[in-house]
């Protein structure tokens, strides 16, 4: 987390580490002749997608802007919403030539190679009440994890929050992982359901939602509400060092592992910190962070801090040109240049997303009512 020195006290009662202020990359014009493969794509999927998430952009206000101040106001995309409907787009050179007339394409100046994985709505079998083979709580947030927006004490921290919790009159970091595995939060959260395999809980907080199928009533999709406020780790690449597994790390790999090493599954999962907490959804498909259901293989999970939320995106990775929207955040997706793809729910979206680990890069469309040079 980036900090001026005037907040290190806040930031080391939360537990955050200081580190400079880094300067973020700049936005370099591009062409839609760079992006290739972008006249083979099929662009009206993508554009469908974008209509999702249409809908969050015009409900903020004109004058909202972001935290990339790149991207211009919310008027410039509403504008570009509203043109798109009142036309009547249905083919794929349709799609391409309303993207090419209302956006210019941008890279990332100086940025290297970047990391693009993918992730999938999971599927897993659980009761309402404990019993049985169901021991493995998924916790609503508990009432008494608090999150500090810092942007509220300095400008300069817009965007930078804290997630903590008071304890003897000061503001400390959350329970990890490691705690809640041995029952702190027994008295002060509540679970929203109980599932059967605690390894399928721990990959289900690194997918954000999922489905549970329960017995005798209809399944019930689980969405992301909250986090522990802790560093995401890892386990594949702690594995990796430990010699345990072979690179390049996979969800299957590291899976295999977990099922093989059941003494010492949770130890290694307690090596990330961070929990996610859950909500109950309503919504037909996986909600992202923006608030929309995600479409697969056309919804992309982004840093915000460098994508605004609801842009399309050309990505370019190592096998996949397509372009894809960013309607989703990930505690492990960090970075000018990183994406995860989401690939949809079932046993083949899981394999696709377990097996896709690939370097490139992206380009980010920008309404071209935001004058750039």
């Amino acid at each position: 987390m980036k900090a001026a020195a005037a907040c290190c006290a806040v930031l080391l009662l939360a537990g955050c580490a200081v580190v400079p202020t880094e300067e973020k990359p700049k936005l370099v014009r591009a062409s839609f002749n760079d992006m290739a493969g972008w006249q083979r794509d099929a662009a009206l999927e993508a554009l469908l997608a974008f209509q999702k998430s249409c809908m969050a952009l015009q409900k903020k206000s004109p004058d909202a802007t972001f935290v990339q101040k790149e991207a211009g106001r919310a008027q410039d995309w509403q504008n570009v919403c509203a043109n798109m409907q009142e036309r009547a787009i249905a083919t794929d050179d349709e799609a391409r030539l309303f993207f090419e007339e209302h956006f210019t394409p941008y890279r990332f100046d100086g940025t290297e190679k970047g990391l693009f994985t993918g992730y999938y709505e999971a599927q897993l079998r659980g009761a309402r009440q404990r019993g049985g083979p169901y021991q493995t709580p998924l916790y609503t947030r508990p009432e008494d994890m608090l999150t500090a927006d810092l942007g509220l004490f300095k400008d300069s921290l817009k965007g930078q929050k804290i997630t903590g919790k008071v304890q003897d009159r000061s503001f400390v970091p959350y329970d990890d992982r490691a705690a809640i595995a041995a029952g702190s939060l027994d008295k002060r959260a509540t679970p929203l359901l109980w599932v059967d395999d605690p390894v399928d809980a721990f990959f289900l907080e690194i997918q954000g939602s999922g489905q549970v199928v329960m017995d005798g009533e209809d399944a019930i999709r689980v969405v992301y509400d909250a986090q522990n406020g802790r560093g995401y780790t890892p386990i594949g690449r702690v594995l990796a060092a430990q010699g345990e597994i072979e690179k390049p790390v996979t969800m299957q790999k590291i899976r295999t592992w977990l099922a093989q090493n059941p003494a010492r599954a949770q130890e290694i999962m307690n090596q990330n910190p961070s929990v996610v907490f859950f909500r109950q959804s309503k919504r037909d498909g996986a909600v992202g962070a923006q608030g929309v259901v995600l479409t697969p293989m056309r919804s992309l999970a982004v840093d915000p801090a460098f994508v605004p939320l609801g842009t399309p995106v050309w990505l370019a990775s190592d096998k996949h040109h397509r372009l894809v929207v960013a309607q989703d955040t990930g505690g492990a997706i960090k970075g000018a240049v990183r994406g995860d793809l989401f690939w949809g729910a079932g046993r083949e979206a899981e394999a696709g997303a377990g097996e896709m680990q690939e370097g490139g890069t992206y380009y980010v469309l920008l309404p071209k009512s935001v004058r750039r040079p």
